[in-house]
């Protein structure tokens, strides 16, 4: 297995993910288990999830996902061999059976945010998250509908609030990096530029685009894909 470095963390991950959106819907929980070791047993190190996860995201299934990778980590004793990548839901106009208030449309408040993270950990049943990305924007943008950016009317929680957010549960060492998913390259450059301009967390960089089976290599569109058969 090849191994590359995580951006600047000093990190280094498998040039393979394993992406874990069919655990508890189309595999079962042992079905998951068996990928997760064949995995490992392959020298990839790193998984990737989302609270949405399984898809097709649904109330009746979601944290599934997340719920069978943290009885693999509690049955395995290995939390320090891999590194766990999940990922907050961005904004919706139709999922609302996310937050603990009822009717509540996803969006990346700050509350939302918090919310989310301590929900993913007690899931996965670790004290901690490798790598939290944004699953997609706040920003009233047009998502997983085709290539072309379209522009939509209505508010969006500024960047900077989001950053700092971020930036707090790494403090809090609940996350110990971020990254984006599903952003365009005006998103990425404005996160970059909020983070040095005020000392907060930097996304780690992208390493392959066209991968995007990998939580932190998304770049601006997941169309093109690794997947195993």
């Amino acid at each position: 297995m090849e191994y590359r470095e995580l951006g600047r963390t000093g990190v280094n991950v498998s040039a393979l993910t394993l992406g874990t959106m069919t655990f508890g819907e189309q595999n079962t929980e042992a079905e998951g288990h068996a990928q997760m070791d064949y995995a490992v047993d392959s020298g990839i190190n790193i998984f990737d999830a989302a609270e949405i996860y399984p898809i097709p995201p649904k109330p009746e299934t979601q944290g599934r996902t997340e719920e069978v990778i943290g009885t693999w980590l509690a049955t395995r004793k290995n939390r320090d061999k891999v590194l766990v990548a999940t990922k907050v839901a961005g904004r919706s106009t139709t999922i609302d059976w996310l937050r603990h208030k009822p009717a509540t449309l996803s969006r990346q408040s700050p509350a939302q945010i918090l919310e989310a993270v301590d929900k993913s950990l007690a899931r996965l049943k670790t004290d901690y998250i490798d790598l939290y990305q944004l699953h997609w924007p706040d920003r009233p943008m047009r998502i997983f509908e085709g290539l072309e950016y379209v522009r939509l009317p209505g508010d969006a929680h500024p960047i900077h609030d989001i950053l700092s957010t971020l930036g707090k549960l790494v403090a809090d060492g609940k996350v110990r990096f971020i990254g984006l998913s599903n952003e365009t390259p005006w998103g990425v450059m404005t996160y970059l530029r909020l983070a040095e301009q005020h000392g907060l967390p930097r996304r780690p960089r992208s390493r392959t685009p066209s991968t995007s089976s990998t939580g932190h290599s998304r770049w601006v569109c997941r169309r093109f894909s690794i997947r195993s058969r």
